[in-house]
């Protein structure tokens, strides 16, 4: 997937608090930009373009390029921190990445054919037990999401994650245990009836005539 977000930069000659909170007071977000061959180097960000990015939902999983001063350069945002009553971004920590360098993201489970699914047809409950997975992929083909389908899957039935049709170049980073993202299980009402089913008094047979009781 390639970055459809650009992000103006510049190089942060101070360090420290209050460095970054002059910095924030011109509406700008301190951050550091790190990881392959070069050092880290602290840069100041546009408030609005980040403001901006994050409102398109994709800031996390998606190639970001940053210009400074006309030159590009590719990274993935890390980690950002925001202020705990205003929700502004605080501070950004970005990792210099290209298209095929593998990184781990976070990446959300879609669930698809609820309709061709028996269990939900009887009424039984979709559990999720995973709402994203952790995926080792290149930084260039980051997925929206990833697909399970629920066609065929019946109560008592599991989803596991080597069930799961992963996009190509991409695995878990989980690899010792096959582990659970779904199950399906009974509603209330369908045990219940299950149960009514189970406990239902059987037919009395009909009585055997003993020789000589008969007139």
């Amino acid at each position: 997937m390639s970055s459809n977000i650009v992000l103006t930069v510049d190089v942060r000659e101070g360090t420290g608090k209050g460095a970054a909170r002059a910095a924030r007071r011109e509406d700008l977000v301190p951050g550091v930009v790190y990881g392959g061959k070069l050092g880290p180097v602290s840069v100041n960000l546009r408030g609005n373009e980040i403001r901006k990015a994050l409102l398109g939902g994709n800031f996390l999983s998606h190639m970001i390029e940053l210009d400074h001063e006309g030159k590009r350069q590719t990274v993935i945002a890390r980690d950002i921190h925001f202020h705990p009553v205003s929700d502004k971004a605080m501070h950004i920590d970005l990792f210099r990445v290209d298209e095929d360098t593998k990184i781990k993201v976070n990446v959300s489970v879609n669930f698809i054919n609820e309709d061709a699914c028996p269990a939900l047809k009887r009424g039984g409950v979709l559990n999720i037990v995973r709402h994203d997975v952790e995926l080792l992929c290149p930084a260039g083909s980051i997925p929206e999401s990833v697909e399970v389908d629920l066609t065929g899957l019946d109560i008592g039935d599991s989803v596991h994650i080597s069930s799961v049709k992963l996009p190509k170049g991409m695995k878990p980073t989980i690899t010792d245990r096959d582990f659970t993202i779904a199950t399906l299980q009974g509603s209330r009402a369908v045990l219940t009836d299950a149960e009514e089913d189970t406990d239902a008094t059987p037919a009395e047979p009909e009585a055997i005539k003993q020789k000589g009781d008969e007139a």
